[in-house]
């Protein structure tokens, strides 16, 4: 039986890793596309054995070429973890346009680019996930990341208008909401720092990355056909939608 193809952007580091492992073992063959950090993606393959393609998520060329280069060597895509995402934090009244324009292109056009690259083949398939990485911050606002919170809650309404327009057609989308998970950025903040984000956490620990993986892998799944449009938050009691 050919195993169905699952692509996850960002897929080689952080949650986009876990995500991409998760999904490895459960039979699908995946896909992890990555754009700046070669070293990571190449020991991630190594490791891993899952497939590494390089391109840019912000740039629709790119992605739909890369998705070809991924369907050629794989086979159509049937899963769709849209995870790549960027921050550049600076409150609005300093915030440059190029540092708007970049998280709004990495983090929501991404949606745009990769969505349209794959959806048609999923729909004519009748068969079909989108799951979509959004934010604890798209949902609540946070100092500091106009750009961040306005592409994380821009994922949210994407989501809700692509899964009416995919449902009839057996393609679900949903979006996921983690809060502070650790990965190698949050394990570089100051411990002081951490430990007063900690404070705020109902569960009084931040998420694993794994915690995100086994979400997606659940909704990737025939067990959760009836689920579309749904915003799934996981931060531990931190903001309750």
């Amino acid at each position: 039986m050919t195993k169905k193809v699952a692509v996850v952007t960002g897929g080689t580091r952080g949650i986009g890793a876990a995500i991409s492992k998760a999904l490895l073992a459960e039979g699908y063959a995946v896909a992890a596309s990555y754009h700046g950090n070669i070293d990571a993606a190449n020991a991630f393959r190594e490791q891993t054995g899952a497939g590494v393609f390089k391109f840019d998520v912000g740039n629709y060329k790119e992605c739909m070429e890369g998705v070809s280069a991924i369907e050629r060597e794989l086979g159509p895509v049937s899963i769709l973890v849209n995870n790549a995402g960027i921050t550049k934090d600076g409150m609005l009244h300093k915030m440059e346009p190029d540092a708007w324009h970049a998280v709004m292109e990495t983090n929501l056009t991404s949606c745009f680019n990769m969505c349209r690259a794959v959806v048609a083949g999923m729909r004519e398939r009748n068969w079909g996930r989108i799951i979509n990485i959004s934010s604890i911050n798209g949902q609540k606002g946070q100092l500091g990341q106009t750009n961040y919170a306005a592409a994380k809650a821009g994922m949210i309404g994407f989501t809700k208008a692509l899964a009416l327009e995919g449902a009839a057609k057996g393609v679900t989308v949903n979006a996921i909401c983690p809060g502070y998970i650790e990965t190698e950025m949050t394990g570089a903040m100051k411990q002081e720092v951490l430990d007063s984000i900690i404070r705020t956490i109902p569960v009084a620990r931040m998420g694993k990355p794994q915690e995100i993986a086994d979400i997606v892998a659940f909704l990737a799944s025939d067990k959760a056909s009836f689920i579309t449009g749904a915003t799934i938050t996981a931060n531990g009691g931190q903001y309750m939608a």
